[in-house]
């Protein structure tokens, strides 16, 4: 009998989020200094919205505009992907695969931002599910991965 994945198997715990009230200067900092591409944008405890890294690339781009007078609400995605953490993995990934988005917020039945799963996430899913690679396969390069979390 096969067990269900579930997205709480995967998803990235305690994620880091950042408040609407903040610019999008911010936010690009953040990313950058924890080495992330998807901040839920919270007002209070509320999840409002998501900021990604290409919606600050896309600003970026604009002549004349420049991220520190951006506000994050004015560049995030407003309604954001939730999912609960106990949904199955195929549901998500489908839909994120439908939709061609990057993330989804994982929520608690409150509404509160529990975890974040990402295209990252969902490729290490697909991973685990392949197995070890192949005998005489090519290995690019191989890292030694930090034990993931898992709730």
């Amino acid at each position: 009998m096969s067990q269900t994945i579930l997205v709480q198997d995967y998803m990235t715990a305690t994620p880091h989020s950042i408040g609407v009230s903040l610019s999008l200067s911010d936010a690009a900092n953040m990313m950058k200094a924890y080495k992330i591409r998807h901040l839920p944008v919270l007002d209070g405890n509320q999840l409002v919205g998501i900021v990604s890294d290409r919606d600050i690339q896309m600003v970026n781009s604009m002549a004349g505009v420049k991220a520190d007078d951006v506000p994050i609400e004015e560049a995030m995605s407003q309604s954001p992907y939730t999912v609960a953490s106990t949904t199955p993995l195929e549901v998500c990934a489908r839909h994120m695969a439908k939709h061609k988005l990057g993330s989804a917020v994982v929520v608690n039945a409150n509404q509160k931002v529990v975890g974040v799963f990402t295209v990252t996430d969902g490729m290490n899913a697909l991973a685990d599910l392949l197995g070890k690679v192949p005998e005489g396969a090519m290995v690019a390069e191989k890292k030694k991965a930090a034990p993931r979390k898992r709730t």
